[in-house]
């Protein structure tokens, strides 16, 4: 390792020599040194890095350096492919033999060799084009190294089929799997054992949390230190891991494994299809009453959430007394024919691996139900959630704050949290107090980029409000007036799926160029697409606003269709809001402001990748002016010039410098732009 971090990102350091393109960045060299110094001090670090610093080199070269295993955690999974797949093996290049890294994600992203297999016999596929892709994903699992459905980019995102071949926990035969040593998950914790860095994402990372807190043993191996990129999702990732939920989804997946399973005793056969047939009808029944109770009929693809409380399933008698509502009786008649497989399974003499899975799946979601239909705790909400065909209820605690605090701060000799969007106003408050730290070492870092020279602001000189039914239709206008003037090359990012389908509509139709939707292949399949296709237009969520790097002329504009906010109606935003406001705080300006201007920072940030990038951010939405909190909103972009002309967006593009058109007079200089 070199003797300083100058060494190694100064003008003509390591990096510098091994990559043409890399540009001196002071920036970068403060990051590494206080990441350095907390692996070596111990503690809790604060970096908001912004665009362009290059803070992923700058925190996993200390990562090297540091004598003890380093977790590196993402909040993505195409942010975790970018440091395993190309920024690793770039490190690697530099220090020969001594990068040992490995990259772990959920069980349920490989493909299990045993489900797979048994799979060929069960009527699991739903069409030609199914028994296609089947057919394509047993071929490759013949070949795959890792067993990582990401490899999988030619096939659709949501394979049906892919739930009965997945990894996942609760179907597991553990050492008893003919597959265990071929098993991709035994083979991804073998690599993840003998590395010194190892790149999860958050979802894994809490999961394992949660299970080492829980007694369940743990799937990372222990650590001394932990970097989270992106950790301003932090908060929303470790409050779903901390929480519960179950789905009709969920059981109607253990009752199609039951129906499967290998008992040799016919009459324990009969009786438990006897009883999973029972199961199969109670569960229907009880679900469907659930949403009819709980949710207003809708399109299958709109996401509803209620929040639900104990009364939904007892009711008063004319006495007075406490019995069972019909839907609680729909839910003890489900409970009791999970009882009943359970109690079959574990009175089994010499049960498969398959039986005694099963049992401990029937008992888990047991407990999972009784905690989610119980609603008796405070510090958590109970809600539903009704998505496409499926019914979930869900159990969240409603401040994680205490739980990050006492169960990763202070265990955890040295935590690194890093990101381009941590500051609301300049200060790191709002963050700290989400996540429960009291101290930590502080550090902000300017973008490297030339927002000046670089950008350009499109704001709307008139928008109907988000409200208004006319919202959607001037919005799709204006992304074609865009789309024209930057010649494609845009991503236009919005808050719903509904809302996405319904302008991609509107748009696709109006456009000479290509328009690529969200949903149509995997997420790095796609973003691959827009790459390789000129003047594409990539019609996305939320899931696009961060960890996607599209450098040079392929993306020249992001449209943001509507500020960020979360829906106030969702059942964990009011429960914190109601918990803020409690305290005598403002739920809006203390919470829902401060994360949307993050989110926001975060879909601004997709525009400018690199030093000789150009492009035009546009936001549609009119509240950014209209609001007396539009300025928090303000504040947080760029530092570029804005306009209300779409023709200067054509004349910057041309000119391939902003500042020209601020030099003229004929936009308006940021100093000037009423932040």
């Amino acid at each position: 390792m070199a003797d300083s971090f100058e060494d190694v990102f100064g003008a003509d350091g390591l990096v510098a020599r091994a990559h043409p393109g890399f540009e001196y960045r002071e920036g970068q060299v403060a990051m590494a040194r206080e990441v350095a110094s907390v692996f070596e001090k111990g503690g809790i670090a604060i970096i908001e890095a912004g665009t362009g610093t290059g803070k992923t080199l700058a925190y996993l070269v200390p990562a090297i350096a540091n004598p003890n295993r380093v977790i590196v955690s993402t909040a993505t999974k195409s942010l975790q492919e970018q440091l395993y797949l190309k920024d690793i093996p770039f490190l690697e290049s530099l220090f020969p033999g001594r990068v040992r890294s490995a990259c772990m994600k959920g069980r349920n992203n490989y493909v299990c060799l045993h489900r797979l297999r048994e799979a060929q016999n069960q009527p699991i596929l739903g069409g030609l084009e199914e028994v296609d892709h089947f057919e394509y994903v047993r071929e490759w699992a013949d070949r795959t190294e890792t067993g990582d459905r990401a490899e999988l980019t030619g096939l659709p995102e949501d394979l049906p089929f892919w739930p009965s071949i997945d990894a996942r926990s609760d179907t597991c035969l553990g050492q008893k799997c003919p597959d265990f040593d071929a098993c991709f998950i035994t083979r991804m914790r073998q690599r993840a054992e003998d590395a010194q860095i190892v790149i999860v994402n958050h979802h894994l990372f809490f999961a394992d949390l949660a299970l080492r807190q829980d007694d369940y043993g743990q799937v990372i191996p222990d650590y001394s230190a932990v970097v989270f990129d992106e950790s301003h999702e932090l908060e929303q990732t470790a409050a779903g891991h901390f929480g519960t939920s179950v789905s009709n989804f969920r059981i109607n997946d253990f009752i199609t494994d039951l129906q499967r399973t290998l008992v040799l005793d016919a009459d324990v056969i009969a009786d438990l299809m006897k009883t999973a047939d029972r199961l199969t009808r109670r569960s229907d029944r009880f679900w469907l009453a659930f949403g009819g109770t709980q949710h207003r009929r809708g399109r299958a693809d709109d996401d509803q959430r209620v929040q639900i409380t104990s009364e939904l399933f007892i009711e008063r008698t004319a006495e007075g007394e406490l019995q069972p509502s019909k839907l609680g009786e729909a839910y003890l008649q489900m409970c009791d024919s999970l009882d009943r497989i359970a109690a079959t399974l574990d009175n089994l003499r010499d049960p498969p691996p398959e039986a005694t899975s099963l049992r401990r799946r029937a008992h888990t979601i047991r407990l999972d139900l009784d905690f989610c239909v119980s609603a008796d705790d405070p510090n958590f909400v109970y809600w539903s959630e009704r998505r496409g065909r499926g019914t979930f209820l869900h159990a969240t605690p409603i401040d994680v704050s205490d739980l990050l605090s006492e169960r990763l701060f202070e265990n955890v000799e040295a935590a690194v949290l890093t990101s381009a969007t941590l500051a609301t106003q300049g200060s790191f408050d709002f963050i700290r107090r989400r996540l429960g730290i009291a101290q930590a070492a502080e550090l902000t870092i300017d973008s490297h980029f030339d927002y000046g020279r670089q950008a350009l602001v499109y704001l709307p000189a008139s928008m109907p409000d988000p409200r208004d039914p006319a919202f959607l239709e001037a919005a799709a206008s204006e992304i074609v007036s865009l789309v024209e003037a930057t010649r494609g090359r845009a991503f236009v990012l919005f808050t719903s799926l509904q809302q996405m389908r319904a302008a991609h509509a509107l748009v696709s139709g109006r456009v000479d160029y290509p328009t690529l939707l969200q949903g149509e292949g995997s997420k790095a399949g796609i973003i691959e697409r827009f790459r390789q296709t000129p003047g594409a237009v990539l019609f996305a969520t939320s899931s696009f606003w961060q960890g996607i790097d599209v450098q040079g002329e392929a993306l020249s504009s992001v449209i943001i269709v509507k500020l960020p906010f979360a829906v106030p109606s969702d059942p964990v935003v009011a429960a914190r809001g109601r918990a803020i406001e409690e305290r005598g705080g403002s739920a809006f300006f203390d919470y829902q402001v401060p994360e949307a201007v993050i989110a926001l920072k975060q879909g601004v940030g997709r525009l400018i990748r690199s030093s000789s990038d150009l492009g035009v951010l546009s936001i549609l939405d009119p509240r950014l002016r209209t609001k007396g909190y539009g300025r928090s909103f303000l504040q947080s972009l760029p530092p570029c010039p804005v306009t209300t002309r779409i023709a200067d967006i054509k004349r910057v593009l041309a000119l391939d410098d902003t500042s020209k058109l601020v030099a003229s007079g004929e936009i308006v200089d940021p100093s000037q732009r009423g932040d």
